[in-house]
């Protein structure tokens, strides 16, 4: 690389400067008449020559010198410049090259140790979040990215969070009083609901660290799900609840009916058989709710993970009309099914997908009318979505209804419900199902024309 010329005003001034004490001395020499006037030019004029000369071989070796350094700050391996002229600054230059190849060290070192534990970080699975002083995000793991999506470095936590009692947390643990010491302790904990579909419950574990990390870290945001906790305690007293009221009834009437058959009926035959059928009839009932009971708590358990498997839905559909074939027939209901062409895979569960489409093509069958036709079409429905309608011909329900019909154990007619076998679960578990899958399920009816239930879930 050619060197670049030294500018002229550097250059004379480090002329004037060294010759500034060699005109001192002559001009000393001649005043006092030791010397006469014109050796005293003659020497003035050797030693301004011979100044010049160094201070530009001087001036040289510190340009290169310089342009050496600006090297090694850019991170590059320079040659060692000859710096002969200049034995002070060659020994600098010596003494930097060594300091920077230290420096990379270390810096190799470093950057070795902060992806070592960004890895280590990563391979949590619980969510984290490091936040700095003034509360902006600095770090994240994998599980924070699942759950938050990508959240912005530099940013405030709250663009992320809006949770008023984590922010609010937050802020206690960073709050410093008068004298510049931290008010709070180091840690504590806050528990909020993230919403969904599905909603979660989580714990929030703060800690402050002791001081600032390099990132510029000083508080940690651990968070932990106990969506399956909490549910688990839910789905036990709920159980509880539902089944001590939905099993009265049943349990009563075959407590009455043994008693009665100890007693007045133990020598009727007729009387006997009719009354094990309907003993036959509510055991069945009590059956039916136990298994809806049970497989909507497995459901609601589970609800938070979302399955990722690629679904066929018109086989997951052609299995269900042939499981529902025969009822359809005895009722005189035919089922036509229509799925598009080069219909895109759902994302999904088979078997769950398949409970979703049982009950509301069963139900569809259950409430038409007789002779009548239940439709179900399956189509895309924007991009990355697809959906399943099921249509019937039956009575509709008012609209007042619509909005708790997903509830357990609501019935827009109890008593015919309960007549065709329902047990007040299968829109219930339908609900819990399309929310597992991240999905959307809506419902439309008329009175008198029929009703709708369209079921829209991710495409693959």
């Amino acid at each position: 690389m050619a060197e670049q010329p030294i500018p002229l005003r550097r250059y004379l001034a480090a002329n004037t400067v060294a010759l500034v004490p060699s005109g001192l001395a002559l001009g000393a020499l001649y005043w006092s008449g030791a010397l006469a006037g014109p050796p005293a030019l003659i020497a003035m004029a050797g030693i301004a020559a011979v100044t010049a000369f160094l201070v530009q071989r001087y001036l040289g070796s510190l340009a290169r010198f310089a342009r050496f350094v600006g090297e090694l700050s850019d991170e590059r391996e320079p040659v060692m410049p000859r710096l002969s002229f200049a034995p002070a600054t060659e020994e600098l230059a010596t003494a930097a090259a060594t300091l920077s190849a230290g420096w990379r060290r270390q810096r190799a070192s470093i950057d070795n140790l902060a992806a070592s534990a960004q890895v280590i970080v990563d391979g949590m699975p619980n969510p984290l979040i490091a936040v700095d002083r003034q509360r902006r995000v600095v770090r994240t793991n994998l599980a924070a990215l699942a759950l938050l999506g990508p959240v912005g470095a530099e940013r405030d936590l709250s663009t992320a969070m809006r949770h008023p009692e984590l922010l609010s947390a937050v802020d206690s643990l960073l709050e410093t009083g008068p004298d510049g010491n931290f008010a709070a302790a180091d840690q504590s904990a806050v528990e909020f609901v993230l919403a969904g579909p599905p909603e979660l419950d989580v714990v929030a574990h703060l800690r402050r660290l002791p001081r600032a990390a390099a990132d510029g870290s000083l508080a940690l945001i651990v968070l932990h799900d106990t969506t399956a906790q909490r549910r688990a305690e839910r789905m036990r007293a709920d159980f509880v609840a539902n089944a001590s009221h939905e099993l009265k009834t049943p349990i009563a009437g075959l407590a009455g009916f043994i008693e009665t058959l100890r007693g007045p009926a133990r020598d009727d035959p007729a009387a006997r058989e009719r009354f094990l059928g309907i003993m036959a009839e509510q055991a069945d009932r009590m059956r039916r709710l136990v298994d809806d009971l049970l497989m909507l708590s497995r459901i609601e358990q589970h609800e938070h993970a979302r399955p990722d498997r690629a679904i066929d839905l018109e086989s997951v559909l052609r299995g269900v009309l042939d499981l529902l074939q025969l009822k359809a027939s005895s009722r005189g209901v035919a089922i036509e099914l229509s799925v598009a062409a080069g219909l895109a895979r759902a994302v999904g569960d088979h078997d769950e997908l398949t409970i979703v489409f049982q009950n509301l093509i069963d139900n569809a069958i259950k409430y038409a009318k007789l002779a009548t036709v239940v439709r179900v079409t399956a189509e895309p429905a924007g991009l990355d979505r697809v959906a399943v309608a099921v249509s019937d011909e039956g009575d509709g329900i008012p609209a007042a209804h619509l909005p708790r019909l997903t509830e357990r154990f609501y019935r827009v007619d109890t008593a015919r419900s309960r007549q065709l076998g329902g047990t007040g679960l299968g829109l219930a578990i339908v609900k819990h199902v399309v929310n597992r899958h991240r999905g959307r399920l809506d419902i439309q009816s008329t009175p008198g024309k029929g009703s709708t239930f369209t079921v829209t879930l991710p495409a693959v």
